[in-house]
């Protein structure tokens, strides 16, 4: 617990901050890599929590927020401040009742190796360790909590209907797709570019998500909404 008994240790802490507002997509130089130091150890009579960030998820938001957009739920990053975004971590130290030293948790935290978390309303614990700590930050996170919300409380579909997905490449497009071939939905995807569709890797990447029968079409060429055959071709049917 912090009660400022024990000797504290100073380090090295490496964080990543935003430079100025972006327009377009974010490049190396938009962001600088600075260094300060840090105590581990939350100050006394504090009930904040000082975890040691092990992943750090990349979201679709975040690029929203470096080009001053923000939210009823979200506010654009500030020039010159820390990125902020979800993410794993471990706790170091804790002046909190409800978390101890060597709890992983799961939530808002900085991009920085180091944080000192005063707002922990937002973190959970993390239970299940018999699966990869990464995997928070994918299906476990964010991407896996709107592709599941999305596909089962809003879209709810049934078995044996059509399912289309936008953004198929994507980090939510690409589960939604599993949840729909699951549920042995008919489905087609679609990305962005022809670039997207077309290329080795995102070919690569839809096999694997979506079964080694699922192929990829130029639309200008082939048009999956006109032919029902082309739907098999695109899924793998899920049998009763």
């Amino acid at each position: 617990m912090a009660d400022g008994s024990d000797k504290e240790v100073v380090v090295s802490n490496k964080q990543v901050v935003l430079k100025d507002h972006i327009t377009g997509f974010p490049k190396e130089s938009d962001m600088a890599i600075i260094s300060n130091n840090v105590k581990l150890k939350v100050p006394a009579c504090s009930k904040a929590i000082l975890v040691k960030n092990l992943y750090l998820s990349c979201d679709p938001y975040m690029l929203l927020l470096m080009r001053n957009q923000g939210s009823e739920i979200f506010v654009p990053y500030t020039p010159g401040s820390l990125i902020t975004g979800f993410g794993v971590a471990k706790v170091l130290d804790s002046g909190h009742p409800d978390f101890k030293e060597g709890d992983l948790v799961w939530g808002n935290t900085r991009w920085e190796e180091y944080s000192l978390l005063t707002e922990t309303e937002g973190l959970f614990k993390i239970q299940h360790t018999d699966v990869p700590l990464s995997y928070y930050t994918g299906i476990l996170g964010v991407p896996g909590f709107s592709a599941y919300a999305g596909f089962y409380e809003v879209c709810s579909p049934k078995k044996w209907e059509y399912v289309f997905v936008s953004a198929a490449s994507g980090g939510v497009g690409q589960l939604v797709g599993q949840f729909a071939k699951l549920m042995g939905c008919y489905v087609v995807g679609s990305a962005g570019s022809k670039e997207k569709v077309l290329s080795s890797r995102h070919r690569y990447l839809l096999r694997k998500c979506w079964g080694q029968n699922a192929r990829c079409c130029d639309s200008k060429h082939e048009n999956p909404w006109s032919n029902r055959s082309l739907w098999n071709d695109l899924s793998v049917q899920v049998q009763p």
